[in-house]
């Protein structure tokens, strides 16, 4: 049974995540933590995936995450290969992006976001060996990201590699889904859960406020405050996810937005900061500035535009990797047999990008330059 409310806030990240990139505003990363809300869901998907098929899990996640990406790769890496990126065995990274494929100068922040489906490998990948790992010893697995990352912060570890940065940012919110999975976060009770998301968010926004970084308090800027301020808002938002939220589908609108974003959710996520890149030179020659109230949000409702018109162009191709009937646009009613109209299932097959679906329910008890990267530049969602 699908949880209506979890795919709201899949919905809910995705429109930050996009809002953020074409406004810039600080605050959004603090009222909303959408990436780490979307490993967190993710990390649930994964571990119900995993109870389900097994190791076999791993390859469906990637056949449903990897051809969204390859659509993407067969518009721009022509494009960039024509203006100045050059051809090596590492533009094959761009089929299987373990590591940073490689961007020219205008691609490496157009396709940022690819650090995201990068991240979403490594910890698809380490899922089977660690999801063992997390129910012999819950407390210390879930411990293990956020002192890595005291670490690297303290300088114990000094110029860690990449994998290891991420794993201690952002792996902490998928093992927190695997707990709302196996139902630990919905069996602590609220004298436990509510002071240790309070004393862990206390901490994280300390943090926060005692390390600003170059865009003030922008927390993709402060990676230990980022993953403490997370930590405490998955523990709460999703360790008190309600079993629903029947008003969501009372509303038409809102309802069949919530999931179409939820089945379009990867290629949302990838094809929305190119026309950000595209659409933000393009205001200033009308004459209003980047920071103008009326061209940020003249962008902003372009940038949506833009990427609805994208999605219903290729967003089958999220049907077609995960072997539904492609759609134009998901979620229509369909009739029952005794010909009353029925809602299709809400969202769909997996979690953003977790990759565009919802997650169980949880289980009740008894349950820049040529040769740059495409990866995120410092403090990118």
């Amino acid at each position: 049974m699908r949880n209506r409310y979890l795919d709201l806030l899949r919905f809910l990240a995705i429109l930050r995540v996009v809002t953020y990139h074409v406004t810039g505003y600080a605050t959004l990363t603090l009222v909303f933590p959408a990436m780490s809300v979307m490993f967190a869901l993710a990390g649930s998907l994964m571990a119900a995936s995993l109870d389900r098929s097994g190791v076999r899990a791993v390859g469906r996640r990637l056949r449903r995450l990897l051809p969204s990406l390859w659509v993407v790769a067969a518009v721009f890496v022509p494009a960039m290969l024509l203006t100045g990126l050059a051809f090596g065995p590492k533009v094959l990274l761009w089929l299987f992006p373990i590591s940073d494929p490689p961007a020219n100068y205008w691609g490496g922040l157009a396709l940022s976001p690819i650090w995201y489906l990068r991240d979403y490998l490594w910890f698809v990948l380490a899922s089977p060996l660690v999801l063992r790992l997390f129910r012999r010893a819950p407390l210390p697995t879930l411990v293990a990201p956020y002192l890595l990352l005291v670490a690297i912060e303290a300088g114990v570890l000094a110029n860690p590699p990449t994998v290891l940065r991420e794993f201690g940012l952002y792996f902490g919110a998928w093992l927190l889904g695997f707990a709302h999975h196996d139902g630990l976060l919905r069996r602590m009770r609220n004298r436990v859960l509510l002071p240790v998301a309070a004393v862990v968010g206390v901490a994280g926004l300390a943090w926060i406020a005692a390390h600003p970084g170059p865009r003030g308090y922008d927390i993709n800027d402060i990676p230990l405050g980022n993953a403490l301020w997370s930590a405490a808002f998955i523990l709460v938002a999703i360790g008190r996810a309600p079993a629903g939220v029947t008003w969501v589908d009372r509303v038409p609108v809102l309802g069949r937005a919530v999931t179409v974003v939820n089945r379009r959710a990867l290629t949302v996520y990838l094809w929305h900061m190119p026309f950000v890149v595209l659409l933000t030179p393009l205001v200033g020659l009308v004459g209003w500035s980047p920071r103008d109230p009326v061209g940020l949000w003249l962008r902003v409702g372009l940038v949506f535009a833009l990427v609805g018109v994208v999605t219903l162009m290729v967003g089958w191709v999220e049907d077609v990797a995960a072997r539904r009937t492609p759609e134009l646009l998901p979620g229509k009613p369909r009739r029952t047999v005794a010909g009353r109209a029925a809602a299709a299932p809400a969202g769909a097959g997996d979690a953003l990008v977790g990759v565009g679906a919802g997650v169980p329910a949880p289980r009740r008890p008894a349950e820049d330059p040529a040769g740059a990267t495409a990866s995120r530049p410092p403090g990118a969602d």
